[in-house]
């Protein structure tokens, strides 16, 4: 689509470098240069402000990426495009059946009324949650990998959804403040959601969660 648009050198497009190095390696493919701006703290996706701060005369289009069943801010995203003549890209996550995504919901529903010591996420509307992604409190990785380490060993299965920030891997090294999306890099923890899970299932990761949780500073 980027090419098909006549992005190429000297091109600069504008990426989140929160979650994956794909979008970032397809601009390069382009011959264009990936510019990364920060994230919203609460949707995970591309922050618009932060996108028109980084906006320079050499900027051709922005790729904004939906993350873990909540959407970008699109209509930001185009009002500015059509400010700044940009192209104004959608990446976005394969759709789970209706069914399945209310099932999501109702697990997501029963984790955000039980769950203590970690930051619930941020429903908001239209979240399909893709991914239950809490915020483990703490100074950073050490906090929240161990953590993890300790949900594991108990039996929950849990996983990082971003283990490094594209802009900190050698070959997208960019020397840029972004401070929302290495926050979210150290904190976050995506809990099992699935429309699979038992209730007895369910219980273990809100057990797990909260026995630990006492060992970390207040969520809030």
């Amino acid at each position: 689509m980027l090419r098909a648009a006549g992005v190429g050198a000297g091109d600069e497009v504008v990426v989140p470098a929160f979650g994956n190095v794909e979008v970032a390696e397809a601009v390069t493919l382009t011959g264009a240069l990936p510019v990364f701006a920060d994230i919203d703290p609460v949707t995970y996706c591309l922050d618009a402000d932060a996108v028109e701060a980084a906006v320079t005369s050499r900027t051709a289009a922005v790729v904004a990426v939906h993350r873990f069943g909540r959407r970008a801010d699109i209509g930001r995203l185009h009002a500015l495009g059509q400010r700044h003549g940009l192209l104004v890209l959608e990446q976005g996550e394969s759709e789970a059946p209706y069914d399945e995504i209310a099932q999501r919901r109702q697990r997501a529903a029963y984790l955000d009324a039980k769950l203590k010591g970690v930051r619930t996420p941020d429903g908001g509307a239209g979240h399909t949650y893709q991914q239950y992604v809490v915020r483990v409190p703490g100074n950073g990785r050490p906090d929240r990998d161990a953590f993890a380490r300790a949900l594991r060993a108990r039996g929950v299965e849990c996983r990082v959804p971003v283990k490094t920030p594209v802009h900190r891997l050698p070959e997208f090294r960019r020397y840029v403040s972004l401070p929302e999306t290495e926050a979210a890099a150290d904190e976050t923890l995506a809990l099992p959601v699935d429309a699979a899970l038992t209730k007895r299932e369910m219980h273990r990761v809100v057990s797990a969660c909260n026995a630990l949780g006492g060992l970390l500073q207040p969520a809030f």
